[in-house]
């Protein structure tokens, strides 16, 4: 099973050592060889993570044989499955594209050559067998997103954004390395096992000294590097003049190393309240200050990034609250969505629906709310899955009816009794396959040392703080579809803007690299 997770990481890496002069004269052969690389990893993964699953393991660790070129073994388990068959699936979906997107760039050889040692990076990520070894993919990762955001050497605006993430990156890769080495002085191993065991014994125990929360606390802030989170946001819609299968491949892959990470050492972090508390906070901030500044773009590829740093936020805030099966869909649910919103965004507007006519009245609100809370009852029910007992699920729960809120009272504007039902019909089945999701997952991670959060356990003060904050964006949006006003329109400026975050970050990286900031 090791070998058949082991393999695509090779593959991928092989064909990255390709010259990158040889790959631009005989792109049609290299692609061909690419290509059945990337289908032979995806057959790969999915045979190792059917093995994995219908053998009932509750995890599984092994090295590889000598004769492989990597070190550090696999640990390859629920999680590594369903994200090794999901970098491997996207994978061949953006080759295939990047072979028609490029076809008269003479640089492509090069191209394919750095989304071969970037894919195999991530891939090395997720199944990495130790903490050292996970880190030294993460950094190759980054190295290749890296050579792909500088494809384009002349576009001034491309090389600025490319600096400015790798500032961030070598940040991340700082608190990485600070928490690697805290680790080993704590536990006296990098191994998974060795560390998860001493972090269970520190939850169990009484007291404790500050070594865990730090590890915790420095594993939190380099996966907020890696996910775009507030402050370290800035780096993503500034990156929108790469290639756009670089795009799809950094918001539906790579983005979501930060939620792996967190996902992955999650028994390294439950240890630390704080951390937790921390996480969801920041992760909340984030989904809220994505979802406002997205609706404000004028760039669909910039909407699509501030969307992903919501979804990335929300993802984070899962974590952060111990539902770690939702966050693992949403991080699923969320790569599929944004790779082919990407891949289409030339057509994106062609293709657009026609939005509804008139504005739905506020009256009609507490309607809205009331069928979208029994869509979620109805759907708990008929799942059996439990709001009142999971970690999180009941502040998830009152996100969802808002959600659902939101889309039902919008179609009640068409005054049409088909499109009302259509839209709770909808809803009902959102809320169903949300549930169902959850049960899945749920069933996915079992084969994982992902660590059971109790509902008992959660500071309470934060959520009901992070659900007074989605409560305060939903009637931001609420009023802004009903009426406007000179607070509304400044309000749009300012979020069109980013509210002017990005600007510390700009700053710095100006001053590092010694230019003035270019204008976009």
């Amino acid at each position: 099973m090791s070998l058949f997770a082991g393999l695509p990481v090779v593959l991928f890496l092989s064909l990255g050592l390709v010259p990158s002069g040889v790959a631009n004269r005989h792109f049609e052969r290299f692609f061909r060889f690419v290509f059945a690389a990337a289908l032979t990893a995806l057959v790969l993964a999915v045979i190792a993570a059917g093995s994995l699953f219908s053998s009932q393991l509750h995890s599984h660790a092994a090295g590889f044989d000598a004769q492989l070129p990597l070190t550090g073994g696999v640990y390859f388990d629920g999680l590594s499955a369903v994200m090794l068959v999901l970098i491997s699936a996207l994978g061949l979906v953006i080759i295939q594209y990047s072979h028609r997107y490029l076809a008269t760039d003479p640089a492509r050889g090069r191209f394919l050559r750095w989304i071969c040692v970037t894919l195999g990076g991530i891939s090395w990520f997720v199944v990495a067998g130790d903490l050292a070894t996970l880190t030294l993919a993460w950094m190759l990762t980054s190295f290749g997103l890296h050579q792909l955001l500088t494809h384009y050497g002349d576009r001034s605006w491309a090389i600025w954004a490319a600096r400015k993430k790798f500032l961030i990156s070598r940040i991340g890769d700082l608190l990485l390395l600070a928490a690697l080495a805290l680790t080993y002085a704590t536990v006296g191993s990098v191994e998974f096992a060795a560390v998860f065991e001493a972090a269970a014994k520190h939850s169990e125990a009484t007291r404790g000294g500050w070594e865990w929360s730090a590890i915790a606390y420095l594993f939190v802030l380099g996966a907020m590097t890696k996910s775009a989170q507030v402050p370290f946001h800035s780096w993503l819609p500034d990156t929108m003049e790469t290639p756009t299968p670089v795009s799809a491949l950094m918001h539906a892959g790579i983005i979501n190393a930060g939620g792996f990470l967190v996902l992955r050492l999650s028994p390294v972090i439950v240890s630390s309240p704080a951390a937790m508390n921390t996480l969801a906070c920041c992760g909340a901030l984030t989904a809220l200050f994505g979802s406002v500044v997205m609706l404000t773009q004028t760039s669909i590829k910039r909407s699509l990034a501030y969307s992903t740093i919501a979804q990335m936020g929300f993802m984070m805030l899962q974590c952060g609250l111990g539902a770690f099966s939702a966050a693992l869909l949403h991080l699923v649910a969320h790569s599929v969505y944004k790779a082919h919103a990407f891949l289409r965004s030339g057509s994106i507007t062609a293709a657009a629906p026609a939005r509804p006519s008139g504005r739905a009245p506020l009256t009609l609100l507490p309607v809205a709310a009331l069928v979208a809370v029994a869509c979620v009852l109805g759907a708990s029910w008929t799942t059996g899955v439990n709001f009142a007992s999971k970690a999180g699920a009941p502040v998830l729960g009152f996100v969802l009816a808002m959600a659902l809120t939101h889309l039902i009272w919008q179609t009640l504007a068409t005054l049409s009794p088909g499109l009302v039902a259509v839209a709770v019909g909808k809803a009902a089945t959102a809320a169903v396959a949300y549930c169902v999701g959850l049960l899945l997952t749920e069933h996915v991670l079992s084969a994982a040392e992902i660590p059971l959060v109790t509902a008992q356990s959660l500071d309470p003060t934060v959520a009901i703080l992070v659900a007074l904050g989605f409560l305060g964006v939903f009637v931001l949006q609420a009023v802004a579809a009903g009426r406007g006003g000179p607070w509304l329109s400044s309000l749009f400026v300012h979020a069109m803007n980013g509210f002017y975050l990005d600007i510390p970050a700009r700053r710095i990286t100006a001053r590092f690299w010694g230019l003035k900031t270019p204008v976009p």
